[in-house]
């Protein structure tokens, strides 16, 4: 099935157009070559011109089958709409280095993309609106009374007590390094090398799973336990070729080890196995 894209071009018969434009160009040199070459390898002056006319001829109704089956592609290629999506963007596909540059196909890509992510917004939109309706028809049912809106807190701890927890934490896991620092006063910061990009997909893994875990362990009102359990967890990864998957048995799964751990049990599974 010819794939069409929005804008009304199909690209299947775009792709034979091409291939048909260049079988017209090879019709017509042959014809400019018979004319250059004349007539040749007959002795009679008579069999060279006949040979001549029949060779010319061959060569001219080639031409003309090529320039009839690129008339007749043309009319399925079809023409992108007016309201282009892309606008002048769709002169780029005419850039003559697309091998180098693959920057109109990227930006249809990308188009592609906005438009299936608008799509599958408006359906959360559309299920998140309808779970809103049935929330506030529950609570005008048990109450009329409008409950009051939840004010934001802010923790502020002093340094004092931030550094003594960092101290016992960072002597609770000696192999681990951990770096407190205050770039702008008294606000801390601690310093774990998580961001980096590995080379090697299973520590690309693990650095996805640590981002999972802080969003997970969230408890505003204990910072101090929320750091002592992320370090915990953070840990178990101490035994990360060593540990074996505790669904399957398996060491490796697809040449990677367990790469999850289970924020409760820090038990090790693989990606797979944990579904």
């Amino acid at each position: 099935m010819a794939d069409v894209l929005s804008v009304g071009v199909n690209l299947e018969a775009f792709a034979q157009a091409i291939s048909a434009i260049q079988a017209l160009r090879s019709s017509v040199s042959r014809v400019f070559d018979c004319l250059k070459d004349g007539m040749r390898n007959k002795e009679t002056l008579e069999g060279r011109e006949k040979a001549f006319i029949a060779h010319f001829q061959d060569n001219l109704h080639s031409v003309t089958r090529d320039l009839n089956e690129l008339e007749r592609l043309s009319n399925l290629v079809g023409k992108p709409s007016e309201n282009h999506p892309l606008h002048n963007s769709g002169l780029l596909s005419l850039d003559p280095v697309q091998d180098k540059t693959p920057l109109y196909s990227q930006l249809l890509q990308a188009y592609k993309w906005s438009n299936k992510l608008q799509y599958h917004a408006g359906l959360a939109s559309g299920l998140l609106n309808q779970q809103s309706l049935k929330r506030s028809a529950n609570q005008m049912g048990v109450s009329a009374k409008r409950r009051p809106k939840a004010q934001p807190t802010t923790l502020v701890l002093p340094p004092q007590y931030v550094d003594d927890v960092i101290s016992r934490i960072d002597r609770m896991f000696p192999e681990m390094s951990i770096h407190l620092s205050r770039p702008n006063g008294t606000s801390a910061m601690l310093l774990l090398d998580i961001w980096s990009k590995s080379n090697y997909q299973v520590f690309q893994k693990v650095t996805d799973h640590a981002t999972t875990a802080l969003l997970h362990y969230q408890l505003p009102q204990m910072p101090d336990v929320v750091v002592r359990s992320f370090m915990t967890w953070l840990r178990s990864y101490i035994k990360l070729f060593q540990a074996p998957c505790q669904r399957c048995g398996k060491f490796l799964q697809d040449g990677l080890p367990p790469t999850w751990r289970d924020f409760r049990t820090l038990e090790a599974f693989h990606d797979t196995c944990r579904q």
